[in-house]
């Protein structure tokens, strides 16, 4: 006889669903498998089946499981799977996962960087890793990972799966996940998944009477028939069906003597006596008596540990000397009861999770207390810095003994540990039983380290108004007589949560709860960290000096960090400084943020020297438009893991390509960032790049494309965002000069400065050091003052910038009659525009008019370029008006008959030219001829010709009815 079943019996649809997983996995269609029901109804089985399968047809399989040992561990099932992948000496190729291997070292302790936390990614980004490694591993042979009783797992496994679920098409992958059939976040998580079809859920029910009587005569090895009729009967009536409980009576029934075999087959001596419905756990005890007192004893304790359990800690609780241990323990081998479990020699497991959940059932409260009393203290004995797994595991014990005081410090320790891991929601679960269970008598100063904790791990998973309810228990906390400066921290934290959150006045007012408790007495310790906050939340208070005070609020906070030290909050406000710089003096912000960089690199601060790093290299950029530091920072954040700033820079040379009017690279890259960014919902880089799409098509004369862009920009952002200038100032305002509407371009451009005004921004391309300087002179809204004023920025020397200041510096020295240095100072304006195409030729088209009038320049050579160029680019309006301008001026002009696909056909048809459709355009404005005449650079006369050839061609009956039809067909 076989203890279990070896053939799946009732479960055909759920196995042809599985091959079909992994069929298409290997046609690299990826899917998603849950295996969902209550305990013992055969899902392992049925992944044990599809695991074999897979690998009898090459694919890699990679298992995991959860409800291990204790409580929550973040991640424990993802890392017992993906270590999997070493045991055989074929790792995956490291150099493909590109700056994800650093952050797969959460799970796999080889890749850690060794810094103890994480940098501040995001569990998505960790996700993206898992996704990447898989697809990495399945490009050599389909892969299949299986992760097993779920039900209890941690949220950010959970989020994992998730995230995996949905973007597992087109990967070589198959994810099996098993669950029970119990209300709980898995039970949601795999049910939604699979209402947006993300996976399929398969629901397992109980077998019926014929699928039992099955199961039992394959456990038997006989024929269905053979299994005698009160055996079957007994079996169904006493199990429901459910197939683990089947082959535990059936176990029952044979080890007991109640059903032997003969020479006619399998007979019944006696009477069944199997005793419902507790009768698993009765059969599970019976099995565990025959084992005797210290056999009982030992699955006990292997009970009380979880479904693992290691020897080392089962004989230290029990004393049994190696020889005794290994006697019992092999008896409970032979009794079905346990199993060698893989990953380790010393490591053991019940064959189901039933069976230790069975054994904790016959314990006593008091025994159960008792045994988790010993368990905890061989624990901390063996391993007294409880590492990894044991500090979860000793306060659940200390917890079941009935010790809340230390099962809290040990919750409290477990959760911290998870907030390092980047576990974020693990870390809530366990800080605040900590924070319920350390009440009242509990040393105020305990209670206080799991809120500086809780505060954190609450405002990394977005959970805000929580963290800020426990600004109550602070005030608790300080009745009960907590030291000022441990108040003083918790009002910090509070403040960084408020930042976090955008609640800037509620921060500011934590700052001065912080104040009034500093005193005069206040250490450097103290007070640094207060003045960083302060700090970064003074930038977006509404005072007009807000920046300057920031600066000061960050300088004390340096002086302060340097003084302790504290090298993180130095760094964060040496970098603060370096951004409230750069408008002022880009020397001295690339001094602040080379600061920041020694100080990370002194203290082993990789991430943060790396976003040094990148600020300084975005500071060449945008004063010489060059990419050659940004890609160096690229590849050290690539080696570390720095994946936000990976696509930081990626978004910087996606722009830096938009600017060079190289637009298919543009659009390649974007789309290829974009992609990751929305997946990962890094919010703020997905709206850079959508300014940047926008950005590219106004700079194409694209304005649909452009509008689409900004529309779905407006989706993804929150208030004040400092990209929405950007969209104003580089996007709309030249989509307006390329259509020849300058009064547009200058309401576009004025909101831009207006939103800036609002809003402190980081970006300083928008145009109010350069392009509305320009258009200020050309107005003659602005002269010498302004532009020293603007100039005197060092926003101005940014070289995109620099392009607009310097023609007009030009525009300025000919209106004062200085020809000379007005043609040089063309000369150096082309020169710094030698990259941007665009600018370079539309700036000399807006100041070929001021130089013809004035008299300096060469504005003919500069006009016949610009035309060159926007014919090609096809930017009809631009060439149109050069034409015009060059025929004003009395020069020579060439036909241009290309531009006819810009006319809709409706209009070709009825032999609408070029110039009659962009008068046509106009005209849906309610334009006069004057009006017209001035932005086409042609007559008024002619105007009229081309609007009375227009109404005949489209059989209007007057001017009147020919705008309303041009209006209709712009909308």
């Amino acid at each position: 006889m076989q203890t279990r079943a070896p053939v799946v019996v009732g479960r055909d649809k759920e196995v042809h669903e599985l091959e079909r997983a992994l069929e298409d996995s290997r046609a690299r269609r990826g899917s998603a498998v849950f295996l969902v029901g209550e305990a013992g109804v055969g899902k392992s089985r049925l992944a044990r089946v599809a695991a074999g399968r897979a690998f009898d047809s090459g694919m890699r399989v990679l298992r995991g499981r959860g409800s291990t040992i204790g409580p929550m561990v973040p991640f424990r099932p993802l890392s017992e799977a993906l270590l999997s992948l070493f045991r055989g000496g074929e790792g995956p190729d490291e150099q493909e996962l590109g700056p994800y291997k650093p952050v797969l070292g959460r799970l796999i302790p080889e890749w850690s960087r060794g810094e103890g936390q994480h940098n501040g990614e995001s569990l998505v980004v960790l996700a993206e890793a898992v996704l990447r490694l898989l697809s990495i591993v399945g490009k050599r042979q389909a892969c299949l990972l299986v992760l097993e009783d779920l039900h209890d797992a941690d949220a950010e496994t959970l989020a994992v799966i998730e995230y995996l679920a949905d973007n597992l098409d087109q990967q070589p992958v198959v994810l099996l996940v098993t669950i029970r059939a119990e209300p709980g976040n898995a039970l949601d998580v795999v049910t939604l998944a699979a209402r947006r079809d993300a996976g399929v859920m398969l629901e397992l029910s109980r077998l019926d009477r014929e699928e039992v009587r099955r199961m039992a005569a394959s456990c038997l090895e006989v024929a269905s028939d053979a299994v005698p009729a009160e055996v079957s009967d007994r079996l169904w009536a006493d199990s429901a069906g459910n197939p683990f409980v089947v082959e535990e009576l059936l176990h029952g029934m044979v080890s007991s003597g109640l059903l032997v075999p003969g020479p006619d087959g399998w007979r019944v001596l006696g009477e069944l006596r199997v005793e419902v419905p507790t009768a698993l756990v009765r059969s599970i005890a019976h099995r565990t008596d025959r084992l005797g007192p210290q056999g009982r004893e030992l699955l006990s304790v292997a009970a009380v540990l979880g479904h693992r359990f290691p020897l080392s800690v089962v004989q230290r609780v029990t004393g049994m000397d190696h020889r005794g241990l290994l006697s019992h323990l092999h008896a409970g081998v032979a009794a079905q009861l346990v199993t060698p479990d893989e990953p380790a020699p010393d490591w053991y497991a019940f064959r189901h999770p039933l069976t230790a959940e069975a054994l904790r059932a016959q314990l006593t409260p008091s025994d159960r207390a008792e045994i988790s009393g010993r368990t905890a203290d061989a624990i901390q004995i063996a391993y007294p810095d409880l590492p990894g797994e044991w500090c979860a595991l000793v306060a659940s014990l200390r917890l079941d003994a009935g010790e809340d005081a230390q099962a809290g410090r040990l919750l409290a320790e477990a959760g911290r540990r998870a907030l390092k891991g980047g576990a974020a929601g693990s870390a809530i679960t366990l800080l605040d039983q900590a924070n319920r269970l350390l009440t009242s008598g509990v040393d105020p100063d305990i209670r206080a380290d799991v809120l500086e904790s809780l505060l954190p791990a609450l405002a990394e998973a977005g959970q805000f108004e929580s963290a800020i309810r426990l600004a109550d228990t602070l005030a608790e906390l300080s009745g009960a007589g907590l030291a000022r400066s441990r108040r003083v921290k918790l009002h910090t934290e509070l403040a960084k949560v408020a930042h976090i959150a955008g609640r800037w006045d509620y921060g500011m007012a934590q700052v001065g709860a912080a104040r009034a408790l500093l005193g005069y007495d206040a250490d450097d310790e103290q007070t640094a960290p207060v003045d960083a906050i302060a700090a970064a939340l003074t930038i977006h208070t509404q005072s007009p000096d807000r920046i300057a005070d920031a600066a000061v609020l960050a300088r004390r906070a340096v002086d302060a960090a340097k003084r302790v030290p504290l090298p993180l909050v130095g760094c964060e406000a040496w970098q603060l400084l370096g951004i409230l710089a750069r408008e002022g003096d880009l020397s001295e912000a690339n001094a602040c943020f080379e600061q920041a960089r020694k100080l990370a690199e002194e203290y082993d601060l990789p991430i943060q020297q790396i976003y040094a790093m990148v600020r300084i290299a975005g500071n060449d950029w945008l004063v010489e438009a060059s990419t050659t530091s940004l890609d160096r920072t690229r590849e050290e954040a690539q080696r570390v893991g720095a994946i936000t700033i990976v696509y930081n820079v990626d978004a910087i040379r996606s722009l830096h390509a938009v600017l060079l009017g190289r637009y298919d690279e543009a659009a390649e890259l974007v789309d290829q960032t974009f992609q990751v960014t929305s997946r990962l919902q890094m919010t703020p880089l997905t709206r850079y790049l959508l300014m940047v799409r926008a950005t590219s098509a106004a700079h194409q004369l694209n304005r649909q494309a452009m509008e689409q862009a900004i529309t779905e920009f407006r989706s993804h952002a929150g208030g004040g965002s400092q990209e929405l200038p950007l969209c104003f100032g580089l996007a709309r305002t030249f989509c307006a000069l390329l259509e020849e509407d300058r009064d547009l371009a200058e309401s576009e451009l004025a909101q831009a400065l207006a939103y800036e005004a609002e809003n402190p921004t980081m970006f300083h391309l928008a145009g109010r050091h350069g392009l509305h300087l320009l258009l200020g002179v050309l107005a003659g809204r602005a002269g010498w003052p302004h532009y020293r004023e603007i100039t005197a920025a060092a926003a101005s020397g940014m070289r995109w910038n620099r392009v607009f200041a310097e023609l007009a510096h030009a525009v300025l020295l000919g209106r004062d009659g200085r020809v000379e240095e007005a043609g040089a100072a063309v000369a150096d304006a082309q020169r710094t525009a030698s990259l941007f195409p665009v600018a370079r030729h539309l700036g000399l088209r807006l100041v070929a008019e001021a130089a013809h009038a004035d008299g300096w320049g060469d504005p003919v050579t500069w006009l016949r370029g610009a035309e060159e160029y926007f014919h090609q680019a096809q930017v009809t309006p631009v060439a149109s008006a050069c034409r015009g301008l060059l025929r004003q001026v009395g020069a020579s002009v060439q036909q241009r008959r290309s531009g006819t696909e810009q006319v809709p056909r409706q209009l070709r048809v009825l032999g609408v030219t070029v110039r009659e459709f962009e008068v046509f355009r106009l005209l849906a404005n309610r334009m006069g001829n004057k009006a017209i005449a001035a932005r086409l650079h042609i007559s008024p006369r002619t105007v009229e010709k081309h609007v009375a050839s227009l109404i005949s061609k489209t059989s209007r009956p007057d001017r009147e009815a020919l705008s309303t039809f041009a209006a209709a067909m712009a909308g």
